[in-house]
């Protein structure tokens, strides 16, 4: 049957795929709408498939902070070069698949690949179709919910690193510029748990070990390396746990004496750090 320019131009919104690979699409399903539907994206599949093991060091991190300023979602869309993470369907899709996590209160990844976007496809299938399109690797490759009494979000100028901060205990301060220096000192400065209880057990051990074994180095007895690894585990807590790490900005105080000083008893409930590459 004949393929009409509207016929493919149909397609293409639908889809969102190329021109030539709409009328190829339909050609193929002699003109059945949702059996060229199906073989674009049974092409995203199998350019998937392909470069499945690449890597996605390239990207867009975006937030939503609600109304209320008392939850956010942080979505990182990864893809495998920076060309394409200006490209403007990949940046739509991106903003759909976030608006989409907070129009349906999805708070984990697993949830959201099945969410329905606007158009009705899963964030799964749009995904997949747009990687038939574009020819690279695109992936959510982090999700994440946080809620508290306040949050507040910084997305750093490269968009590719990102934090969010839940505060506890506001008592109606405004912690907007506070809350703004804590997220770029998190993007600055890494620290991998809140305070020395939340940092992960196996990376207790490894600094354990890594700080005996220097020690050994250094020709110091057996008997000392325990006691001095824990004294280089107390530096890495100081330099790598939030409320302990000096604060960027006036190094005399660390983070937790900053809180207590902005607002007797506040308190930060948690943090988000997410970052592409």
């Amino acid at each position: 049957m004949k393929i009409t320019a509207a016929d493919v131009n149909k397609l293409r919104q639908a889809t969102g795929a190329g021109m030539m690979d709409c009328k190829k699409a339909l050609t193929e399903a002699e003109g059945d709408f949702e059996k060229a539907v199906e073989i674009l994206r049974k092409a995203g599949q199998k350019v998937a498939a392909k470069r499945a093991d690449n890597e996605t060091s390239e990207g867009v991190i975006l937030v939503d902070v609600s109304d209320s300023g008392k939850s956010a979602k942080i979505l990182a869309f990864a893809c495998e070069t920076e060309p394409v993470s200006k490209v403007e369907d990949f940046n739509n899709l991106g903003n759909a698949i976030l608006q989409a996590g907070v129009k349906h209160h999805v708070k984990d990844a697993e949830t959201l690949s099945t969410t329905a976007i606007e158009d009705g496809r899963t964030v799964a299938e749009a995904t997949t179709e747009l990687i038939g399109k574009i020819g690279e690797k695109l992936i959510v490759s982090t999700y994440k919910h946080i809620e508290g009494e306040k949050v507040v979000a910084y997305i750093h100028s490269n968009n590719k690193a990102s934090a969010v901060v839940a505060f506890e205990n506001v008592d109606g301060a405004d912690v907007e510029e506070l809350g703004k220096d804590v997220a770029m000192q998190i993007v600055a400065m890494k620290p991998v748990g809140l305070d020395k209880d939340d940092v992960d057990p196996t990376i207790v051990e490894k600094e354990i070990e890594i700080g005996k074994e220097q020690a050994r180095q250094e020709g110091k007895p057996e008997a000392m390396l325990e006691k001095i690894a824990m004294g280089k585990l107390n530096k890495f807590y100081k330099e790598n746990t939030l409320l302990n790490q000096q604060f960027v900005k006036d190094p005399s105080v660390n983070i937790a004496q900053l809180l207590e000083k902005t607002q007797k008893g506040l308190k930060i409930a948690s943090f988000a750090h997410v970052v592409i590459g």
